[in-house]
């Protein structure tokens, strides 16, 4: 379908939006309905916007809802103004992931003045995701994956918070940032490990955990695994915790090749992912005269 046709009719709106706008401000104008002119600029501008996302023109789409934005900013209709603030950002996050951001964060400050905690962590994490997918600057996406888990938690939603700090110590410890990414995983681990529905998932952070204190010193591993298993019973038995004990006699031994064996028989039936592989091979590389991969 050929689209051209209606991102004319969108410059021509914008050009009325934009006559609009400016007799409003005229002293003439001012008096004879200033106000309403301008919500009627508000109006097209939308229009406009919706028009030149069906043309698939993003930046332009993005540019016309930030022009509604600030008229609605202006005329203190401040939930319009987010709300148009965040369609900037969704049409710009296609175009231009920076200006996408800056959308955002005009939302967020405006909801976090209103008090709409759960909704700014919702966009901040918007935000992260930008920064992690399309510009990959994971120290950013750290920062607005915090302030969503700082949000959230002070409305309660501990498993969206619980969320947000798992991506954050995932990302500490990829940054080798370790002591940060265990007191996440510990803490997440602790709240999950008495809620029935979620006690299952905690294994998996306390062995995140135990990874990172492996890198870090094995002595210190050792201690943490002793820990855990006084703390959550139900991680003696796991898989995790049998490979982890493995793996620290094969380190105190030195002995990469039955290191490597174990990772292998591990992840024959439990598939490793990147980031536990990632850690593994960190560990590995410890083990003297080590090769550096799990072949």
């Amino acid at each position: 379908m050929d689209n051209s046709g209606k991102e004319k009719e969108a410059m021509q709106l914008m050009a009325e939006a934009d006559k609009k706008v400016k007799s409003s401000g005229s002293f003439l104008g001012g008096m004879f309905g200033g106000n309403h002119k301008v919500e009627d600029a508000c109006e097209m501008y939308a229009r406009a916007a919706n028009m030149f996302k069906m043309a698939k023109n993003w930046s332009a789409a993005g540019s016309a809802f930030c022009q509604a934005a600030r008229l609605h900013m202006q005329m203190q209709n401040k939930l319009d103004s987010a709300t148009s603030f965040v369609d900037a950002g969704n049409a710009y996050k296609k175009a231009d992931p920076q200006e996408a951001i800056n959308c955002l964060n005009a939302a967020i400050d405006i909801y976090t003045d209103m008090g709409r905690f759960t909704i700014a962590a919702k966009h901040h994490m918007t935000i992260a995701e930008i920064y992690e997918s399309e510009l990959v600057d994971i120290e950013k996406a750290i920062v607005h994956y915090e302030q969503a888990a700082d949000y959230y938690k002070g409305e309660e939603s501990n498993s969206s918070a619980n969320k947000c700090l798992l991506k954050v110590g995932s990302y500490s410890a990829q940054l080798e940032q370790y002591p940060k990414a265990i007191e996440i995983f510990e803490q997440v681990a602790t709240s999950t490990m008495d809620n029935p529905l979620l006690k299952y998932n905690a294994k998996e952070y306390f062995w995140k955990a135990a990874l990172c204190h492996f890198i870090v010193d094995e002595l210190n591993a050792k201690l943490a695994i002793e820990k855990y298993e006084g703390m959550f019973p139900a991680f003696s038995d796991s898989r995790e915790c049998k490979l982890l004990k493995k793996l620290l006699e094969a380190h105190e031994e030195q002995n990469s090749e039955v290191f490597t064996e174990a990772v292998k028989e591990f992840d024959s039936i439990s598939r490793l992912d990147q980031w536990q592989t990632t850690m593994l091979l960190r560990i590995k590389k410890t083990i003297q005269g080590d090769a550096g991969d799990l072949k």
